[in-house]
């Protein structure tokens, strides 16, 4: 991108140690993850400071974090080659922040639709960390001058305030290109899965029903019988795209199924184009369990040793740092903090 050809590329992306990971998580993220650290140098963070944005039991988040740590490396990360640790370890994120609330503008963080979902009707008693969150994702992605950031449809509302973030910093302090402007890229055809129970709806941790999503710990029969149980509507198959705009339930296991299969959602269409949703979703149950499974049985095999797992964690923190404390040291210095 022209505007950071003076930025060594590098894809930074974190996820929330918050309920469990899920099918969402792996199509429209942590699948890419992988691809990635093919073509770039890769930093993967476990947000667990963005946890504590709203309340976590401080022993259910340790063990949250450290399953969000063993997914990772379960779906393909490898430590060696990318950088895997957890937010909290590494305080240029904190102090970052700090920063940045002093740089974004209260407009700006008003127009986040994010933080009104979120807060709901009871916006007085949220948290301030929930409000200035966005704040810390400007952080969490400058303090390594990271230039691509894999995000979700929800968060490129936070990627555009880091890049406002980023342009006002170095305007304020006379550095035109200290901090790249960070470029977002949404990419595969499980990019938005969407519940189980109902296609308009953005599959979630937070869903009441266990059926609206399937775990990535979840055993093959669990990973079955939830496919075979996805609202799904009377007509057959669609054969095209077209015919398949009005149908949420229906294009969103297709998109499932052509995530999970590498392939695109037409090629899919025209595999069960007319077929009888029941036949389709066998076929995509074997797939799933297929793909899933596995990743569960790495994801228990790394939980088993927990301080290997801290081990990976405390070595991505401190290759993490060697890159962020310079940026911040400069950041201080040109703020005007002595010492």
């Amino acid at each position: 991108m022209t505007e950071n050809t003076n930025h060594r590329p590098l894809v930074f992306s974190g996820i929330q140690p918050t309920g469990k990971l899920h099918l969402g998580n792996y199509l429209g993220a942590m699948k890419n993850w992988v691809r990635l650290q093919e073509s770039m140098p890769c930093i993967y963070c476990v947000v667990d400071m963005h946890a504590i944005t709203i309340w976590q039991e401080p022993a259910e988040l340790s063990a949250a974090t450290r399953e969000v740590a063993a997914a990772c490396l379960a779906i393909g990360i490898d430590p060696e080659r990318s950088i895997l640790f957890n937010q909290s370890q590494v305080r240029a994120h904190a102090e970052l922040a700090w920063v940045f609330n002093c740089v974004a503008r209260m407009g700006w963080l008003n127009r986040m639709t994010q933080f009104k979902d979120k807060a709901g009707k009871n916006r007085e008693n949220a948290s301030v960390g929930l409000f200035i969150y966005p704040n810390l994702m400007a952080a969490d992605i400058l303090a390594y001058r990271a230039t691509h950031v894999p995000v979700g449809e929800d968060q490129k509302q936070h990627l555009e305030l880091a890049r406002d973030i980023a342009q006002k910093f170095n305007n304020d302090f006379s550095a035109p290109d200290f901090f790249p402007l960070p470029e977002p890229f949404i990419t595969g055809p499980g990019t938005r899965v969407m519940s189980l129970r109902d296609g308009t709806k953005k599959m979630s941790k937070s869903d009441e029903s266990e059926y609206s999503r399937i775990n990535l710990s979840d055993d093959a029969n669990a990973i079955a019988q939830k496919i075979r149980k996805a609202k799904t509507d009377p007509q057959a198959m669609p054969d095209s795209k077209e015919n398949m705009a009005s149908r949420p339930e229906a294009e969103n296991l297709i998109n499932i199924y052509a995530g999970l299969s590498d392939q695109t959602p037409d090629a899919v269409l025209a595999e069960y184009a007319g077929a009888q949703f029941s036949a389709f979703k066998n076929a995509l149950a074997d797939l799933a369990v297929a793909k899933l499974m596995p990743i569960g049985e790495k994801m228990r095999s790394y939980l088993t040793d927990r301080a290997e797992l801290d081990r990976i964690l405390a070595d991505g923190a401190a290759r993490a740092r060697l890159i962020a404390d310079p940026v911040l040291r400069e950041v201080r210095e040109r703020v005007g903090f002595v010492g």
